[in-house]
């Protein structure tokens, strides 16, 4: 029962003893009925206000969630923006990744070697039965495609590759060498005994490897060439692009 039904009951409970005590006169108990009536009505003013009060409160916070969710809704759309722009950045340089793998594979490994004959002080090569020239001192050996062991380059990948050698001897012999491939001669340098004192030539070739193909430089039979710090007998090559 609400407050409203109290009160309409309290005052039916009092007409009804008021009317059988009226009878007999009795203005203190009347007196006492309108007061009870006035306290009720305080306090029923009294609950309308606090129930009013709560309401307002209740309004307030209410109004509060809805704008602690509004500014969540924005800050969760603004979240989902920035992760689709991270998103599209990340795929956008997963592609550029790609690109990058995908061209490196097309050019290859880096490959390539220059390095001359005499490590220090001079050397004279031949004439000799082993005639592979080795060229030991490095002056650089991308890819380690060089062997300073055993004078012989080895392709790492099928491609097209530059190689240039050049020698350097005395009159008193044969002064040249040969450039081979898989113990093919490709190209050479030559320069007869002569009076001349000494003799220098070069040559360059482009060719065609495999991979697992050699390639080295050997004297002519008979020849010698001389080498020292100054760089006179050289070998070099490098890969131009895979095949």
């Amino acid at each position: 029962m609400n407050f409203r039904g109290l009160v309409l009951l309290t005052l039916v409970v009092s007409l009804f003893l008021g009317s059988g005590l009226g009878q007999r006169g009795d203005n203190d108990w009347m007196k006492a009925q309108e007061k009870l009536m006035v306290r009720l009505q305080n306090e029923q003013k009294d609950a309308e206000q606090q129930q009013q009060s709560d309401l307002d409160a209740l309004e307030v916070r209410l109004n509060a969630t809805v704008d602690d969710l509004r500014r969540q809704k924005v800050e969760v759309e603004t979240l989902k923006k920035e992760n689709q722009d991270l998103l599209i950045r990340l795929i956008s340089s997963e592609q550029e990744i790609q690109k990058l793998k995908q061209f490196v594979e097309k050019v290859g490994p880096r490959v390539a070697f220059s390095a001359s004959l005499a490590p220090s002080g001079e050397i004279y090569k031949g004439p000799c039965t082993d005639k592979t020239l080795i060229f030991r001192r490095i002056f650089s050996n991308v890819g380690n495609a060089y062997d300073h062991n055993t004078g012989v380059f080895t392709a790492p990948t099928n491609g097209l590759y530059y190689f240039t050698f050049s020698t350097y001897g005395y009159s008193t012999h044969a002064a040249g060498a040969v450039l081979v491939k898989n113990a093919v001669r490709q190209i050479s340098t030559y320069d007869s005994p002569s009076t001349d004192g000494s003799d220098s030539g070069s040559n360059a070739a482009v060719l065609q490897l495999s991979t697992g193909d050699k390639v080295h430089v050997e004297l002519w039979d008979n020849g010698q060439v001389f080498d020292n710090l100054n760089g006179h007998t050289t070998f070099s090559g490098f890969l131009l692009f895979s095949l």
